[in-house]
């Protein structure tokens, strides 16, 4: 018994690999904004971009978990918000190392699995649009 007999069933299977992926990823989000979530807001308290998404602290699971993207967005891409003015170059250094490579890697790896989400769902339209 073969798991993958065709090109369909290996696209179906990279598409759960990676729908399991995205579902660590949140996990480890989470568990980011309970463990240091403090610690990072504490860092970047004059950044108005971080400000802005303060509220989404109270606002439950999901809230916490778009507060951590737009901090790790923040922390990963500065440059386009010191553009702006919404972060404070001093906060940004005297922000952890390792945790500005958590932040970063978390970052990195959700682009990533998107991108192989993407490409997941067009090899599956492909193969089964072409019965391959």
């Amino acid at each position: 018994m073969d798991l993958v007999s065709s090109a369909y069933d290996l696209a179906v299977l990279s598409f759960g690999v990676v729908l399991l992926g995205i579902f660590i990823w949140i996990g480890i989000c989470l568990h980011l904004a309970c463990a240091q979530m403090d610690e990072m807001l504490e860092r970047l308290k004059n950044c108005s971009a971080v400000m802005n998404r303060l509220p989404l602290r109270h606002a439950g699971p999901w809230g916490k978990l778009l507060l951590v993207g737009g901090i790790s967005g923040i922390v990963t891409f500065p440059s386009i918000y010191l553009k702006r003015g919404g972060v404070s170059i001093e906060d940004l250094n005297s922000f952890p190392a390792l945790l500005k490579k958590k932040l970063a890697v978390l970052q990195w790896s959700v682009i990533l699995l998107l991108t192989a989400m993407v490409v997941s769902v067009v090899a599956i339209k492909i193969t089964k649009a072409y019965n391959v």
